[in-house]
């Protein structure tokens, strides 16, 4: 244990400062948390930043981070380390990437079991379902998801800036005076935004933004090839079927699946394909669309598919991008992560069963609206609105 202990004061060291939405949102009392999400999104410097900024001084002395894909667990098994860790007065167990460990619903339900007294965080890829293990944790763990950085993140991170988070509602009633208030802060709201849409929506931009779009490619590659067969056992030739399917998506997007067409292109049958396009989305990486009157079932299309941020589109297919999918894709990514969002009959996107929002350039006319009260244009490329008109860049200070 004490080579685990090294490890984390040698990740203490290369911590950044800089601390994502859900650090203030998890309950850090409940004695099992699960934080999910997709690979790059922060989960492990949550985990550290938690034990570094969080902890009293003498507690920290109580805590441990380790990551269960680590060479410690090749002889040694979860249970050991938590019980060995517990004798010797632990408190704390951060748990980074369980879905590499076989046995993690079992051993996690038994370290709940045995060891009152200890507080477990775990990470996970956001496709696990940690209700689906062999061991029933419903009971025992809560569980939160990370997502991609918001637009508001990106400049807090960029401008080192506290900026503030607006719920959707005020956002759409108070949009003239977020936006004047935004102003005085930022002087120039629209200058990040563009650099936001190609490589602001994973930490890791801050490495190296000449190499940020090939790192995201490879990072798709991992959850394709490593993740998905780690969480669902899938096989090298289903991945292959899998990245075709990411690609013809990316090449179309927003997607609207003929599954007949699809099937026959990528061999596979209906329920392989869509259960491959589920998959996609539990890895954040697509965001599946249905209209609020569709009844969504295991064997039902969804009727439109996004990519599941605008990086990837670029990352993707960088050089033949339709900008128009672009803004779309940013409403979606940035408005489904606290609302409910479902294809409109008339417009681009239904919130909430309630509001109707079409996105679009900064000309982008009203036609295609409903005459309603709760209908939306969404405009690229303007620093303020009007009654029934919101600037895109605002949805971006969701969270």
């Amino acid at each position: 244990m004490e080579e685990l202990k090294l490890i984390q004061e040698n990740l203490f060291r290369q911590l950044s400062p800089f601390r994502r939405y859900l650090s203030e949102e998890i309950d850090w009392s409940d004695r099992l948390i699960a934080v999910k999400g997709a690979r790059g999104t922060g989960k492990t410097t949550l985990l550290l930043q938690r034990i570094k900024f969080d902890l009293s001084e003498e507690d920290r002395t109580r805590a441990l981070y380790v990551t269960l894909d680590d060479l410690y667990f090749l002889e040694n098994t979860l249970i050991q380390l938590a019980t060995e860790f517990s004798l010797s007065g632990g408190k704390f167990l951060f748990l980074d990437e369980v879905h590499k460990y076989p046995r993690w619903s079992r051993e996690l339900k038994l370290i709940y079991d045995r060891f009152p007294s200890l507080f477990v965080v775990f990470t996970s890829s956001s496709m696990l379902d940690i209700l689906s293990g062999e061991s029933d944790l419903s009971r025992r763990a809560v569980s939160y998801t990370l997502q991609e950085l918001s637009y508001r993140e990106f400049l807090a991170l960029e401008l080192e800036s506290e900026l503030p988070v607006f719920s959707f509602e005020e956002l759409i009633n108070q949009h003239q005076e977020i936006s004047q208030l935004l102003k005085e802060k930022l002087e120039y709201p629209l200058k990040h935004f563009e650099d936001y849409l190609f490589f602001g929506a994973y930490p890791y931009f801050k490495e190296n933004r000449k190499t940020y779009s090939q790192k995201l490619l490879q990072t798709l590659m991992l959850i394709i090839e490593n993740d998905m067969n780690a969480v669902e056992n899938i096989s090298f030739e289903e991945s292959r079927k899998i990245k075709k399917l990411l690609m013809a998506i990316a090449q179309s997007a927003p997607f609207t699946p003929n599954i007949s067409k699809l099937s026959e292109r990528l061999g596979m049958n209906r329920k392989s394909l869509l259960n491959a396009i589920r998959l996609l989305g539990r890895a954040d990486l697509v965001i599946e669309l249905f209209k609020s009157t569709t009844g969504i079932g295991v064997f039902t299309k969804p009727e439109k598919l996004y990519l599941h941020n605008s990086n990837i589109i670029y990352a993707m297919d960088g050089k033949n991008f339709n900008m128009g999918a672009v803004r779309e894709t940013f409403f979606a990514n940035q408005v489904s992560k606290n609302e409910t969002l479902h294809l409109a009959d008339k417009a681009d996107f239904l919130v909430n069963k309630k509001y109707v929002f079409e996105v679009g350039g900064k000309s982008k006319t009203g036609k295609q609206i409903p005459d309603s009260a709760n209908a939306y244009i969404v405009r690229d490329q303007i620093e303020f609105g009007t009654a029934k008109t919101i600037p895109l860049w605002l949805f971006g200070f969701l969270y």
